[in-house]
């Protein structure tokens, strides 16, 4: 089904809405997640409550494209059912992708920095912007998605090392940006 249509079952207040974007969803959302949480209960929770709030969104929110908005609901709800767990210390995979970006970004602790938060997504933006077409999905399919050095190899057709040793040189390019731009690093 189209995403017109199933938002306009979202608008008609029907249930099917729900239906139909988990018939076409499901296995995207669930392979996002995963990559996040690593315990397929937890991903199973993540996906309801990525349909229930697209379903208390929808309306007044109009997506376009849907792919995009239900993305950023279940990647959400994901990294917050990651950081409730890892509070009981059930997980750490994902800690390893942010691990790797740590040395590109200070502490967000003052409100002047919680300011600047906004125009640092902006610059990152920017630097994506001007890096190779390889390099940037290199970077967004690591950092956004938590794949796997393993699985980004295979997607690329690069060895892990290769893979490792190009997301070290972009992260390091992209921390000399930041500095360039007056950030804190």
């Amino acid at each position: 089904m189209e995403d017109n249509k199933i938002i306009q079952l979202y608008f008609n207040r029907s249930e099917q809405a729900i239906v139909e974007t988990e018939r076409k969803y499901k296995s995207m959302l669930f392979s996002i997640s995963y990559r996040i949480l690593k315990n397929k209960m937890d991903v199973e929770e993540c996906l309801n409550d990525a349909y229930l709030t697209a379903w208390k969104t929808i309306p007044p929110q109009n997506p376009n494209p849907l792919t995009t908005y239900l993305i950023r609901i279940v990647r959400n709800i994901s990294i917050n059912k990651y950081y409730k767990n890892s509070a009981t210390k059930r997980n750490n995979y994902y800690d390893l992708t942010l691990d790797e970006l740590e040395d590109c970004f200070s502490d967000v602790e003052s409100v002047e920095e919680k300011y600047e938060a906004k125009e640092l997504a902006s610059a990152i933006s920017l630097f994506l912007d001007k890096i190779d077409k390889k390099s940037r999905l290199l970077f967004v399919r690591r950092y956004y998605f938590a794949d796997s050095m393993e699985d980004l190899a295979k997607k690329f057709s690069l060895t892990e090392n290769n893979v490792s040793v190009r997301l070290y040189r972009i992260r390091k390019k992209l921390k000399n940006y930041l500095k360039k731009g007056g950030y804190n690093i």
